[in-house]
């Protein structure tokens, strides 16, 4: 296929890189895709059942709420049994944060100026290092402290600039800066506003996302806006799509405002047309089967399936694999761009499905295969 024009590439902004257990974050490193469970943390094997769930799904990073001790010590047990690394969400006391790291977190989330003393930050600190692990601020409109609520009348970006400048400050006072930072509100134009300052402000990563969005729908068109505004700005270096619904929905709604910005590609890309009374076959049905079937490739790759002859040649030379709906029940397929052999209405998913399994295996191998052999030049 043609290679990314242009027009379609996104200068990102420069940050500085840190690490979330293996996992780089900012730099030239990709953006990574996050999650969280909402399994109780003692819960631990539905804990680690669901963090599977979502690393099947893709997810780069997932966090786990450390609400009390118990919780913040499960982690010894679910740490070894995931390979994503772990970020302990910690709010107020420090102690939880102190447990967290050294029961196998890679990340806390906190923010400092609300865990107590200057002591208590700086044993937070200590353990962090002690155990390797990078902190997240996070910043959110519905939680600003009390002073800057009273000096601002309401949150605002300058106020919750302020707040994120102010827990920075205090890290970097204890010569910590393996940390990214978060300023989110449930507002678009709030959140939005307010990561455009600190991304003038900091050269720190930063986690994107537009918090208490809502459910399925609304969340993830919400989140499409918002996060999707700064990252075509260059703007943010991981994300979290923050919905009321299945965690893993979270996952393949980032992936999916990623691969719409070019910016990361993971999986099959299906482009299909909404469908109308030219439509050769059941053009919805079968894109709503074929992404199901499909869910388990993680090789990326575009498919189209368009109903009729309009539109179709014309997406499908610009694809992996196309379809193009033809009268009596014959429909094209494209292979490479290609008009390659026709197709019946019975099997069209099943074929598709084929094709696409045969094009990822055949890539997979390839990649094997230029591996094996550059470990052998450098062998020799």
């Amino acid at each position: 296929m043609s290679s990314i024009r242009p027009y379609r590439q996104i200068q990102r902004r420069k940050s500085r890189l840190i690490h979330v257990g293996k996992v780089p974050v900012g730099g030239d490193s990709p953006i990574t895709v996050q999650s969280m469970t909402n399994t109780l943390t003692t819960d631990v094997a539905g804990t680690v059942a669901q963090i599977l769930a979502m690393e099947a799904a893709g997810a780069d990073i997932v966090r786990v709420s450390c609400p009390d001790q118990e919780s913040a010590l499960a982690l010894k047990q679910i740490v070894p049994q995931v390979n994503v690394p772990i970020v302990a969400d910690i709010h107020f006391h420090y102690k939880r944060a102190i447990e967290a790291a050294e029961s196998g977190a890679a990340c806390l989330r906190i923010n400092p100026g609300n865990i107590g003393s200057a002591d208590r930050v700086r044993e937070v600190v200590k353990a962090a290092k002690d155990h390797g692990c990078s902190m997240r601020i996070g910043v959110n409109a519905g939680s600003l402290e009390k002073d800057l609520l009273e000096k601002y009348g309401e949150p605002c970006p300058e106020a919750m600039l302020e707040s994120a400048l102010n827990h920075m400050r205090i890290l970097e006072d204890n010569d910590f800066r393996e940390f990214k930072i978060s300023i989110k509100a449930s507002d678009v134009f709030l959140a939005v506003a307010a990561y455009q300052a600190l991304a003038d402000a900091c050269d720190y990563p930063l986690h994107l996302g537009i918090t208490e969005a809502g459910g399925l729908r609304t969340g993830t068109v919400k989140s499409a806006i918002g996060i999707g505004n700064l990252l075509w700005a260059g703007i943010g270096d991981t994300l979290r799509v923050s919905l009321s619904a299945d965690p893993v929905e979270e996952v393949y709604a980032g992936f999916e405002i990623l691969k719409a910005l070019n910016l990361r590609h993971r999986g099959v890309n299906v482009i299909a047309c909404p469908s109308c009374a030219r439509q050769q076959f059941n053009v919805i049905k079968t894109v709503e089967i074929l992404e199901k079937r499909l869910a388990h490739i993680t090789t990326p790759m575009t498919v189209s399936v368009i109903g009729c002859v309009v539109n179709g040649p014309g997406e499908a030379r610009e694809t992996d694999i196309g379809l193009t709906g033809g009268g009596s029940g014959n429909h094209m397929v494209y292979v490479g761009g290609i008009p390659d052999h026709k197709i019946k209405d019975e099997a069209i998913v099943d074929h598709l499905v084929e094709l696409v399994e045969k094009k990822a295996a055949a890539i997979k191998a390839a990649e094997a295969a230029a591996e094996k052999s550059a470990s052998e030049q450098l062998a020799s």
